[in-house]
Formats: structure tokens, sequence, C-alpha cells
């Protein structure tokens, strides 16, 4: 395996890490005295969460993971190193770690619940083109510049909304965060019908 391929897996790899400071953890332990400390200790895990300096950690995850995706498509180009597992894992390995990202900020009420639905949904959607595409031809399909744009304009917007808009917000109450998240959100829309009209053949090929 190389060093690209590596990368994306790395990715992955630290998407949970990144939501165990972010989100809370969703466990109600009996009331009963057996389990009170396990439940003081999820208190205050939650409270470090939700609360603490734990989305700004998120917020670092956040950054090196979306390195991790620079560098990795860099090397891979650099040194003719594009594989069919890259093309295929690399955009997966992004859609989990925009995925986990929007349903936690989501949970927190710090992003649009519609923005989450809309990206994810699209994500779905493009996935399953990739697979009936992988599936009967053996075709991989790359991410065009339009989606690719996408991509990056949404890592903008749910970094910003990780460290609250600093330092923007030191300036300026004005929102930015909420408006890259505006134009991710109809970069979404757009180059996902881009992809399917492109790829609608892959449907109804025999």
């Amino acid at each position: 395996m190389n060093i690209p391929n590596k990368l994306t897996i790395s990715r992955i790899i630290m998407t949970p890490v990144f939501l165990a400071f972010i989100a809370p953890l969703p466990v109600r332990l009996p009331d009963a005295p057996v389990f009170s400390w396990l439940a003081g200790a999820l208190d205050s895990y939650n409270d470090f969460v939700l609360n603490g300096a734990g989305k700004y950690v998120a917020g670092f995850i956040f950054l090196i993971a979306f390195l991790t995706d620079a560098i990795d498509g860099y090397i891979a180009r650099k040194y003719d190193l594009v594989t069919d597992f890259g093309k295929f894992l690399d955009p997966i390995a992004d859609k989990l770690l925009v995925a986990a990202a929007l349903i936690a900020l989501a949970e927190r009420g710090e992003v649009s619940g519609w923005a989450a639905v809309i990206i994810i949904s699209r994500e779905f959607i493009v996935t399953g083109f990739r697979l009936v595409a992988a599936s009967g031809s053996g075709l991989v399909i790359e991410a065009g510049t339009l989606g690719k744009l996408k991509t990056v304009t949404q890592f903008i917007a749910l970094t910003l909304a990780l460290f609250d808009n600093i330092p923007f917000s030191l300036i300026s109450d004005f929102p930015l965060s909420d408006a890259f998240m505006f134009v991710a959100v109809v970069l979404t829309v757009v180059s996902g019908a881009q992809y399917i009209i492109a790829n609608k053949h892959i449907l109804t090929n025999k």
C-alpha cells in the first residue's frame, strides 16, 4: 500500500477520534448506586465535550485530516501513485469526516439540520453511482472540479464552525461559517446535479 492510500486510511481512523471530542455520548445509565461512579464519569465527559475545550481539539483534528487529504492527493499526482483503490477510497474518507462533523454540529445546534441532510443525501447518491459503475464495468469515477470545490468549501465552513469563527469573530459578529455553509450547500446541489447528468448512462447501460 502506497503513502497516499495510507494517509487516506489515517483520515478514516481520525473520524471517530474527532467525534470523541465533539459529540456527547448518548448513554443513559440506570439510577442505581452501582452505576453512580460510571454515571459521574460520563457526565464529566459530556460536560467537557459540550462546554469545555473538546470542540477546539476536534477542530484541530479536523484540520489535520483536511491536510492529509491535500497531501495524499499531491503525492499521488506528483509521484504517479494514483490507484483505483485511492480514487475510490479518498472521496469516501472525505464523506465520512464531513458527515460526522455535520451531524455532530447539527446535534449541537451550530449547523442547520437542512444543510446536513442536503449534503449527506448528495453524498449517498454520488456514492451509489460510483458503486454501480464499479460493479457493472469496473469504472472508477473521479470527482469533478465543481465537486472538489464543493469539498473545499464544506471544509472551510465546518472548520470555521468548529472554531466559532475565530479569528474573524474577534473583529466582527458576521456569521462567516454560515455564509460558507450556504455556498457549500449551493455547490453541493449544483455539483450533484452535474454529476448525475454526466453519469446517468451508468444506470441505463446493460
